[in-house]
């Protein structure tokens, strides 16, 4: 049976079941397997696995607690919304692989955890009885991938804060226009840190959250990071080669920690190359060893617009030997003075599996414009800072799959910006004349509080 605990160490360990449920720990920290499982002896067997049975494959190695039929089901269903067949597929443009993650209802990665998590929250009340109140925060596509997830689903309520002005206009679309009435979307008065910092506020207030049944849909959420993990291995296995190296956008750090996650497992993969846009505090960390705050600037990548990064403490759990004192000492640190500092190896880098770069506004705009005038190919602004990143340390020896994390229709004035023209999807076409629900309000912790207890 594989159990859970918490990065900072003040929890007994739990199930899969509570642990999807408890999101957050009440220690503040993140939860984690006890254990990472060894698969290298299953990767020729799960190579040859569709998308579906790998997915089944990985996850039951973590879920033990959700019988066999029931988890099988619980996939299957979740990835039957997605509109392409392997549900993940990749395309080779230049010199990379790129893999499309963005098949899913809401059009980016995150449907790819977020589908199932919806699911398998639905699965567990069922079970057990009783309600959840999701209390998230996004900075463009996790809200609207969450909604999907949840809308119409009993027993659940999702309320979504979101940084008024400062997500792209569709995906703000994406996520007002589901009007059923268990969705609540709230334009709070700040930045998404703002927003991230009102959710772990609230979740750290463990009488309101248990006395109000919330739950996470964040990528704190063990379930999110587990499910996306398995497009690592799938994405590998599609190249047939020994070795890969991946190069992830990065915001939150919950995408790339799968990769980390799914290496630590013994899938080969040789670099996992960590870009960002402006908002460059993880790619100074691993060039440094200084994590430190600044200032948050608005991009043409929203979704990496991120200072704190929430799942940066998983990954410095494992960097400090799974340590839950010295972590806390760190994350103490951070709190206190706004950055923190972990030696480096002796190749003078953090961590020997990382390599991390930049791309600003420009660089961005300029490989969308290059990658669709020599490959006819469309990245987003956040795959194309991805590529940009990654075309500094491509290996002639190993493939390079770049993810591609939501599709460019959704940010179409980057698009025009960098091509002069748009690109359509009918999924958003669809969304023009759609009517809309938002709720405005204060970036203050009280005042969601109140909304929250007056919509539940």
């Amino acid at each position: 049976m594989m159990k859970y605990i918490s990065t900072r160490g003040q929890m007994a360990p739990i199930g899969f079941q509570d642990a999807v449920m408890t999101g957050l720990a009440p220690d503040g920290g993140l939860l984690l397997p006890e254990s990472l499982p060894d698969v290298s002896d299953r990767l020729e067997a799960w190579s040859k696995l569709s998308y579906t049975e790998l997915a089944f494959e990985v996850i039951s190695l973590f879920a033990t607690d959700i019988p066999a039929a029931d988890l099988k089901k619980l996939i299957d269903d979740s990835y039957a919304t997605f509109n392409h067949p392997e549900v993940a597929p990749s395309v080779q443009v230049g010199d990379f692989e790129i893999l499309e993650l963005f098949h899913g209802p809401t059009l980016a990665f995150k449907d790819v955890a977020l589908q199932f998590l919806g699911n398998l929250f639905s699965y567990i009340l069922e079970k057990r009885g009783g309600k959840l109140n999701i209390l998230g925060a996004t900075s463009g596509d996790t809200g609207s991938a969450a909604i999907h997830g949840v809308r119409g689903k009993p027993n659940i309520n999702i309320f979504i804060m979101h940084p008024a002005g400062r997500t792209s206009p569709l995906q703000e679309k994406q996520m007002t226009s589901v009007l059923d009435a268990n969705v609540f979307n709230l334009a709070v008065d700040g930045t998404f840190d703002d927003c991230q910092n009102i959710m772990k506020t609230t979740f750290g207030d463990v009488d309101f959250k248990t006395g109000h049944s919330l739950g996470s849909v964040n990528s704190v959420n063990w379930a999110r990071v587990l499910a996306q993990t398995v497009y690592y291995f799938y994405s590998a296995f599609q190249t047939g080669a020994k070795s890969v190296q991946f190069s992830v956008p990065t915001g939150n750090f919950g995408d790339i920690l799968a990769g980390y996650l799914a290496q630590q497992m013994g899938l080969p993969i040789g670099k996992l190359i960590l870009a960002t846009n402006e908002n460059d505090i993880l790619s100074r960390f691993f060039n440094t060893g200084v994590y430190g705050m600044a200032d948050v600037v608005s991009t043409i990548s929203p979704s990496m617009d991120i200072q704190v990064a929430s799942n940066f403490e998983r990954y410095l759990y494992f960097k400090v030997g799974q340590d839950a004192e010295k972590l806390v000492g760190l994350m103490n640190d951070f709190k206190e003075k706004g950055s923190l500092k972990v030696e480096l190896n002796e190749n003078g880098v953090v961590d020997d599996l990382f390599v991390a770069g930049k791309g600003d506004t420009a660089a961005t705009l300029e490989t969308i414009k290059r990658y669709k005038d020599e490959y006819g190919y469309v990245l987003d602004p956040h795959t194309a800072v991805g590529v940009l990143v990654a075309e500094k340390f491509q290996m002639e020896e190993s493939p390079t799959i770049c993810l591609a994390t939501a599709h460019p229709a959704k940010f179409t004035q980057a698009i025009i910006d960098a091509t002069g023209e748009a690109v359509h999807h009918p999924t958003l076409d669809a969304l023009a004349d759609a009517e809309t629900r938002c709720d405005p309000i204060a970036n203050d912790i009280d005042a969601v509080k109140q909304y929250l207890v007056g919509h539940i």
